[in-house]
This record gives C-alpha cells, structure tokens and sequence, in this order.
C-alpha cells in the first residue's frame, strides 16, 4: 500500500520522505489556503521534492474550465496528478484529461455508484472519503470494502486511494481491505509509530540500563 501526504507543508513532507514515507501528495484549496503560498510555487516545489503524484485541484464548476485548469496545472511538472471533483462535469473534465495524457484524480467520492463512473471515465485515482461519512453516521470503511470488490470484479485500472483518513485504525483497516492508497495528514501517518507498551518498555530498558553503570561507545 503507497502512501500519499495530505498537506501542502513542505517541511513536514521533507521530513516524511526522507524517512521513506511518502510515495505521492495530495493538495486541495483548503490546504493551499493553509500553506499561505501560490498554488504553482508550492506545487512545483512538492513535485521537486516528491518523484511520485502530486494532486493539484481545480476550482472551475464546468466541464470546460476544469479541463482548461488542468492543463494548466499538469503543466507545472510531468507528476502533477489532476484532481477533479466527483461530478458529472468532473467526469467530463477527467475523461477528457486522461485521453490527453494527463493522470486524473476524482475526488469527493461517496459511494460505489460514483466510484464505478469514475473508472469508466478513466480516472488514475479515486478518492473515497471516510472520515467525512464517519462523521455523518455512515461506515467510511464500507465505502472503501465495496469498491475494492467492484473494481476487482471487473478488472477496473483505477487505483482506491482512501482519503478523508483520521485515525491509525482507518490506515489499518484500509491496509486489510486492500486499498492500493491511504493519504492522510502528517500528523496520522507519525502517530503509526507509537504505542503506549512500545513507551512502557523503553522506560523499563532505560532504567535498568541506568543500573548497570554502563555506556556504549566512548
């Protein structure tokens, strides 16, 4: 399973790929609002620093602004990925870019039903969101669960990325699913390392050591 980072905080992206931890990027407007920075100068940096997808989103309602959009922003490095929004124009827009080459990324995906137009649209990635149907009282994971069936079913290309991502539990269970993505916020994907027991036992070895006077190397 690749992980992608949520966020257009290229501090925090440096640090995870140095580490090996990111294999692709996702923005939105809410991230490059965040980030302070013009959308082409921070993209162009996280595509310099990161050789995998980078999502970039449009912002145009029609077919024919999303596609102008992004041609503009696929232009801006060879791995920006398109991000569209799940509508019947975005559908249109990712048809359209994927034919002309470009790696498109449907977003705003929640149910199988959408899922299934995107695929057929040619879409790179889908992007279902649990969190956000975790918070209005619906299972996240179902979503993720049945569209990994529908797609192996029919031998869809698509790649699942699972985003919406809130807690360790959601990367686990999408891991066990088989989504082919997670991206989730640096904050999630640094969390995965800790564990209450793993902190008990290092303060346990470190007394002991402390006990036996010793020390490593010079």
């Amino acid at each position: 399973m690749r992980f992608f980072v949520d966020t257009a905080d290229i501090a925090a992206i440096r640090e995870l790929h140095e580490l090996g931890m990111v294999d692709g990027v996702t923005t939105n407007p809410s991230l490059i609002l965040k980030s302070g920075r013009d959308i082409a100068e921070v993209t162009r940096e996280i595509c310099d620093l990161v050789p995998g997808p980078v999502s970039a989103e449009v912002v145009a309602s029609d077919a024919a602004g999303m596609i102008r959009e992004g041609k503009h922003l696929a232009e801006i490095a060879p791995n920006v990925t398109v991000k569209v929004p799940l509508t019947w124009d975005g559908l249109k827009a990712c048809k359209a870019l994927t034919d002309d080459g470009h790696m498109v990324n449907v977003t705003l995906c929640f149910s199988p039903a959408q899922a299934i137009l995107a695929a057929k649209a040619g879409a790179t990635f889908i992007s279902p969101f649990i969190g956000r149907l975790d918070d209005i009282g619906l299972d996240g994971m179902e979503l993720i669960a049945d569209i990994r069936q529908i797609y192996d079913n029919y031998g869809y290309e698509t790649n699942l990325l699972a985003a919406s991502i809130r807690s360790i539990n959601h990367v686990i269970e999408c891991a066990r699913v088989g989504a082919d993505v997670i991206t989730a916020p640096p904050s999630v994907i640094k969390a995965m390392a800790s564990h209450v027991l793993t902190d008990k036992g290092l303060d346990l070895f470190n007394a002991d050591w402390a006990k036996t006077g010793q020390k490593i190397g010079a």
